[in-house]
C-alpha cells in the first residue's frame, strides 16, 4: 500500500486456514473476487448445509483440506503454494464447546496457532500474516467502556484463555522471529486481529445465537434463549473482515519500514451503541423474520459466560482509516434476507454465490473514499 497508487489485490497468492467455516468462507469469496489466488487449508465443514458448500466456494479457490496442528501437511501446502498473504482464521471458535473439549481447544487454538507460524517462519514468500483471535482474549472484568489492546489478556474458559495465548503465541513469533525493527532481514509483518461476535448469511454453527435463533424460525419452534441481558458488540461479518483486509494492505505496504509499524494487534468492534443484549438481537430478529418467530427464556443450568463485553476499536479507526459500516439494524436485515433467499431456493435454483457477492459489492460501495457514513436501515 503506497500514497501513489491504489491497492490492487490482483494477482496476489493468499493462503487461508479455516475457509471452510463461516468467517473464512465469506474471507475467501470476497478475495477472490478482488482478483486474489486463494489456497484454503481447513478441516472439512462442521455442518451440512454449510456456507463452503452453499457459496460454491470450491469452484473459485485452491481448497485443500488438513488440519493445522499437523505440521508436516501444513508446510508442504504452504510451500508449495508460496503465498505472500497469510490469513490465519481455523479454529475451536466456541465458548461452551471448550468446557466439553478444552484439550482440543489448547491445542487447536494454541498449538495450531504456533504451527500456522512456524509454517510462515519457513515461507520465504510471505509478506504479511493476519493471525485472527477474538474479544474475549481479554481479562474480563465486566467493565462497561471497550478493552484497548494495550488491557491486560486473560480469559475465564478454556476458548477464551486459548484465544489470549494464542495473541501470546504471535508477540512471541513476532519478537523472535519477524521483529519489526529488522524487517529488512526478514521482510515479513505478523499482526492480529481481535472482533466481535459476527453474524451474517451462511453460519449454520451449533450453539451459536443467530443459528439457533434460525433453525428454531425455520422449525416453527420457540427457541430457548439464555442469558438474554448480556451485552456483545455484535457486527455483520462484512465489517471485520473488511478490517483484516485493510491490515493485511498496510502490512504490504512496498515501504517496509512503514509496514512494520502496523506489525501488532488490532480490534475491529461496532459503534458503541451496536453493543446490545442478546435480547435486543433475539427481539428483532423475530420481528424481521415474522411468520411466528418466537423464542423462550431457557433458565436450565449453563457455564460461565462473560455479561458484558465490549471493545474499543479507536486504533483501527486512527492507524489503518477503518471504521464499521453496517449499523446493526441493517446487518440482521442483511442477515434475513440472505437466509430467506436460500430457503425460498429449492435444489439450488437460487445462486447464493451471486447473492453473496451482491452484498458484498453493496458493502464495497460504502467504503469507497468519501463515504464516511454507515448505513442504515
Amino acid at each position: 500500500m503506497t500514497d501513489h497508487a491504489p491497492f490492487s489485490w490482483k494477482g496476489r497468492k493468499v493462503f487461508l486456514t479455516g475457509h471452510t467455516g463461516f468467517k473464512g468462507g465469506w474471507l475467501a469469496l470476497w478475495l477472490t473476487s478482488l482478483g486474489a489466488t486463494v489456497r484454503g487449508y481447513s478441516l472439512d465443514p462442521s455442518t451440512t448445509p454449510s456456507f463452503f458448500e452453499v457459496a460454491r466456494l470450491g469452484d473459485l479457490i485452491e481448497d485443500m483440506r488438513g488440519d493445522i496442528r499437523d505440521g508436516a501437511t501444513l508446510d508442504k501446502a504452504m510451500h508449495d503454494f508460496a503465498p505472500e498473504v497469510v490469513f490465519h482464521l481455523a479454529a475451536q471458535p466456541l465458548v461452551r464447546l471448550s468446557y466439553s473439549d478444552p484439550i482440543g481447544t489448547y491445542e487447536t487454538n494454541v498449538i495450531g496457532t504456533a504451527r500456522v507460524l512456524d509454517a510462515i517462519r519457513r515461507a520465504a514468500s510471505v509478506r504479511a500474516v493476519v493471525s485472527v483471535t477474538t474479544d474475549k482474549c481479554y481479562e474480563n472484568k465486566e467493565w462497561p467502556w471497550g478493552y484497548r489492546e494495550t488491557d491486560p489478556l486473560g480469559g475465564y474458559d478454556p476458548y477464551s484463555s486459548s484465544k489470549a495465548c494464542a495473541e501470546i503465541v504471535s508477540a512471541a513469533f513476532r519478537q523472535s522471529y519477524f521483529p519489526v525493527d529488522k524487517i529488512g532481514d526478514h521482510d515479513k509483518a505478523l499482526a492480529t486481529a481481535r472482533a466481535g461476535n459476527v453474524i451474517g448469511g451462511g453460519d449454520w454453527s451449533l450453539d451459536r445465537l443467530i443459528p439457533d435463533l434460525l433453525r428454531g424460525f425455520l422449525d416453527g419452534t420457540p427457541v430457548p434463549i439464555r442469558r438474554p441481558h448480556a451485552i456483545r458488540p455484535w457486527q455483520h461479518v462484512l465489517d471485520p473482515l473488511h478490517g483484516y483486509l485493510r491490515l493485511a494492505e498496510h502490512l504490504l505496504d512496498p515501504d517496509r519500514v512503514r509496514a512494520a509499524r502496523y506489525a501488532t494487534a488490532y480490534n475491529f468492534g461496532p459503534s458503541d451503541d451496536d453493543a446490545r443484549t442478546v435480547q435486543w438481537i433475539v427481539e428483532r430478529m423475530a420481528e424481521s423474520w415474522g411468520h411466528g418467530a418466537s423464542w423462550v427464556l431457557d433458565d436450565g443450568e449453563s457455564v460461565h459466560e462473560a455479561g458484558y463485553l465490549k471493545l474499543d476499536a479507536s486504533r483501527a479507526r486512527a492507524e489503518l482509516a477503518w471504521a464499521p459500516r453496517l449499523r446493526l439494524e441493517t446487518a440482521l436485515q442483511w442477515l434475513v434476507q440472505w437466509y430467506r433467499t436460500w430457503q425460498e431456493s429449492p435444489a439450488g435454483s437460487k445462486d447464493m454465490q451471486a447473492f453473496t457477492l451482491t452484498q458484498i459489492a453493496q458493502y464495497e460501495a460504502l467504503t469507497r473514499p468519501g463515504n464516511h457514513t454507515a448505513l442504515r436501515p
